[in-house]
């Protein structure tokens, strides 16, 4: 009962709204086919070399991996690269776009993702906040200067068997450095925020033009709380969807327990 009355309740906000606020974790792209890297086991499912080797998340995703073993970490960087830009989204993602093209506000999307799927979804780039940054861009692993730049001239040859890049390494084009994916990472002291920063106020000018938000929270867990803090801070109309966690104080929001895609078809079938 309580499930159906969160639906209800979340069809109600999705119809009342003039902005549609878009907030997403790494459970927004499982039903895509990503892989979940909740816990070391599911990075060592999709890495066995990692797995072997008994390399964590937490040393992947870190500056030093580049400084230790860049080959290492541009073969799980790269391969990631070349997932992401293979892999269709799924048509939640669709649903998403769609709703928001019917309220008068439109939609704006803050992720903590840094797979670009949104924007591979058709989202306009200048709606769309990569709170930890993007995979899609790069710069200097020193850094030397300030510059983002696109990935879209690197093509990553990965030996997967061994997760190792094949080839050469990115360069900075300014000093001839490492190059490392514009991602916010553990210990991460030299991430150049600016890109973000750019996309961040260009969210709180849109949120100053709606009255009456909804904020639809897709697969946002609570080992890192950034997503649903952010979410909740913009409430009271926060509809929080999760496969596992979906707890939320009933002030803030409601709470829908479902994977991304299922729970999104759900909730389109009773907005038509």
């Amino acid at each position: 009962m309580e499930q159906q009355q969160a639906i209800e309740q979340a069809v109600t906000w999705l119809r009342d709204a003039d902005g549609l606020l878009v907030t997403a974790g790494a459970g927004m792209g499982v039903d895509s086919g990503l892989p979940d890297f909740r816990g070391n086991e599911g990075l060592w499912r999709a890495y066995p070399a990692l797995g072997a080797a008994r390399i964590g998340f937490e040393s992947m995703a870190n500056p030093a991996s580049f400084h230790d073993d860049p080959t290492l970490a541009w073969g799980f960087y790269g391969h990631r690269l070349k997932l992401y830009r293979e892999i269709e989204p799924h048509a939640g993602f669709a649903i998403l776009k769609r709703w928001g093209e019917r309220i008068p506000r439109g939609a704006f999307v803050y992720t903590s993702n840094v797979d670009g799927q949104f924007q591979r979804a058709g989202f306009a780039e200048d709606r769309v906040v990569e709170c930890h940054g993007t995979i899609h861009h790069m710069q200097c692993m020193v850094p030397c200067c300030s510059r983002i730049w696109p990935a879209a001239g690197f093509e990553p040859w990965i030996d997967e068997e061994a997760c190792r890049l094949v080839g050469a390494l990115p360069r900075c084009p300014q000093c001839g450095a490492l190059a490392r994916p514009n991602v916010l990472m553990f210990g991460d002291y030299g991430w150049l925020a600016r890109r973000t920063d750019q996309q961040e106020a260009r969210l709180q000018s849109w949120l100053a033009s709606v009255v009456r938000p909804v904020i639809v929270e897709i697969g946002a867990g609570t080992t890192l709380s950034t997503i649903r803090r952010f979410s909740e801070r913009h409430g009271p109309r926060v509809i929080r969807i999760n496969a596992r966690e979906p707890q939320i104080d009933p002030v803030k929001g409601v709470g829908i327990l479902g994977g991304a895609l299922a729970t999104l078809l759900a909730l389109d079938a009773r907005t038509q």
